[in-house]
């Protein structure tokens, strides 16, 4: 029987077909929403822009091409493709763990935003010393977070829930809700009545209403605390990747201390 841990999610992708049923889904899911509803409004306190809002980036990059605006289209541009390498990167960790035989994946993913997201707090003083020199890079800094955020839970939901993408999450809880609101009046169609599914529909409002707090907290966390509301996030996404990543390294030490104790046998 598998423990109840917090963290035993990100040993491995959960199967779709009891992913809504399983009540650690919902805690994890809703946590790393809370995150990424924190630090993205930590990332707007700190250089006026929404670090998780993707389409915005493409729309404003469309828009400031079409007026001239170069500068501002790079910029765009430049969003776009850290968020996008930040996918990538926690996709390819992701893939080699698994490749590996190894269940660290989305812990050593988790770790490793943990410490960029305190280089973000470490950030906050170059920014408010040159804020036209280190405003860019922050920017790039927190879209490549973000986009590593969103592919961790991404990939361990089989594509089914996001963290940082609410706009898929409200379109899919308006489905549901369509779907719970329909009558059907004839029972005895042959085709196939339209059901809502109840548990999806709860987990998404979970996941939205998560990030709607978490962006309350970031946002009353960085403008009383500054960069340092940093510091607990950081803090709680390691916690969380340690437990996996603690997992494999205690197996390979007793694989390699077996192998060591090995002795061969020796011909007759």
């Amino acid at each position: 029987m598998h423990r109840q841990h917090f963290s035993r999610l990100l040993d491995q992708r959960v199967a779709t077909r009891s992913l809504y049923r399983e009540p650690l889904t919902w805690l994890l899911g809703g946590a790393m929403a809370f995150i990424a509803g924190a630090l993205n409004a930590g990332g707007f306190l700190a250089v006026q822009r929404y670090t998780s809002h993707v389409s915005g980036v493409v729309s404003s990059m469309a828009d400031n091409l079409v007026l001239g605006d170069v500068s501002a289209t790079l910029a765009a541009l430049a969003s776009l493709l850290a968020f996008i390498a930040g996918a990538a990167h926690a996709a390819w960790l992701i893939n080699w763990a698994r490749r590996q035989r190894l269940r660290s994946g989305y812990g050593v993913s988790l770790i490793e935003e943990s410490l960029l997201m305190l280089l973000f707090g470490v950030s906050g003083a170059a920014l408010a010393i040159a804020p036209a020199f280190f405003a860019p890079p922050i920017v790039l800094l927190l879209c490549f977070i973000m986009g590593m955020h969103n592919t961790i839970v991404t990939k361990l939901s089989g594509g089914l829930l996001r963290s940082t993408h609410m706009t898929g999450i409200a379109t899919d809880i308006g489905i549901e809700l369509a779907r719970a609101s329909y009558v059907n009046r004839d029972r005895n169609s042959k085709v196939a009545q339209v059901r809502a599914n109840r548990e999806r529909l709860q987990i998404y409002l979970l996941i939205l209403g998560a990030f709607f707090v978490g962006g309350v907290v970031g946002a009353l966390g960085f403008s009383y605390l500054g960069y340092g509301f940093s510091v607990p996030l950081a803090l709680f996404l390691f916690v969380l990747g340690l437990r996996p990543l603690w997992y494999d390294l205690r197996l390979r030490w007793r694989w390699w201390r077996n192998s060591r104790g090995a002795v061969p046998h020796e011909k007759t």
